[in-house]
């Protein structure tokens, strides 16, 4: 077995006859079938809220029409208010989650290659990982401001520990199978890195780096409402301040959708990942 080693089909090697084990995800008409349940309860929400309105069962002072908030997106998309206020808000996450995960990769790796590393840090991380991302932000104030710097630090700060846990937790848990493996074939560290253990910790990695974007998006959410002059939140937290109620409702649906194609977007790489690593899951 001297040699070049052959690459390893980390997916197959719990199949028996060498054949990726795929997670089956169902038929188009389970999938459609899921979908329009999901569909489900936003509309029946939505009809309820209509129905509400049309009853005057809620004064429209504090629960505008369905009607008057579509108007109300209407006209923040017309005066580009929203694509303003959106992008910055795009670009803060951005920066912030990509600081974050990178940052939590490498220590989530770290530990999960070097027990020694793990005892040494593990502890004083995840008692620091205890205090929520809304605590950090007055002392965070007082060392950065209110400026760009704050708002970056505390969403990286929201997409680093989940991204850091995932990854030890990926690293970690490399089945003992695979480590055969690379003895039978002899491999080298490099070759076992490259070979066992970054295949084998990919979906939880990946999992992690999608908590993470969504710790980040509410994370940002939450400092633009405390410590901003622009943004989606701001844009919020000022249409609450002047009582324009069906501004405030249509942008947080925007920010509840934004959110949503984020999380599927990474959503729908894992379930790639999982397609061809699903054993190793």
């Amino acid at each position: 077995m001297a040699g070049t080693a052959a690459p390893i089909d980390l997916a197959g090697l719990d199949g028996g006859d060498g054949t990726p084990k795929v997670q089956s995800r169902g038929e188009p008409q389970t999938r459609g079938r899921r979908v329009l349940l999901g569909a489900l309860t936003p509309a029946l929400l939505l009809v309820l809220w209509e129905i509400s309105s049309r009853a005057n069962l809620v004064t429209p002072l504090i629960l505008p029409s369905p009607e008057t908030v579509y108007s109300a997106f209407l006209s923040l998309v017309n005066s580009g208010d929203l694509a303003a206020n959106l992008s910055i808000s795009i670009r803060r996450v951005v920066s912030g989650f990509a600081a974050g995960a990178l940052l939590g990769l490498a220590l989530g790796a770290s530990m999960g290659l070097s027990p020694r590393f793990e005892r040494f840090l593990r502890p004083s991380f995840l008692a620091v990982a205890q205090i929520p991302t809304l605590a950090w932000i007055p002392f965070l104030m007082i060392l950065f401001g209110i400026g760009e710097t704050l708002k970056i630090v505390i969403i990286a700060e929201a997409a680093l520990v989940p991204t850091t846990l995932n990854t030890l937790d990926g690293f970690r848990n490399i089945p003992k199978a695979y480590l055969e493996v690379a003895r039978i074939y002899k491999f080298n560290r490099r070759q076992i890195l490259r070979k066992i253990m970054l295949p084998g910790a990919l979906l939880p990695v990946f999992t992690g780096l999608r908590y993470g974007l969504t710790h980040a998006w509410q994370s940002l959410v939450v400092v633009e409402l405390l410590a901003s002059t622009e943004g989606i939140g701001y844009q919020m937290v000022m249409a609450r301040q002047l009582f324009q109620l069906d501004v405030m409702i249509a942008t947080m649906a925007v920010i509840g959708i934004i959110g949503f194609i984020l999380d599927k977007l990474l959503a729908l790489g894992e379930m790639r990942l999982s397609r061809r690593y699903g054993a190793a899951a």
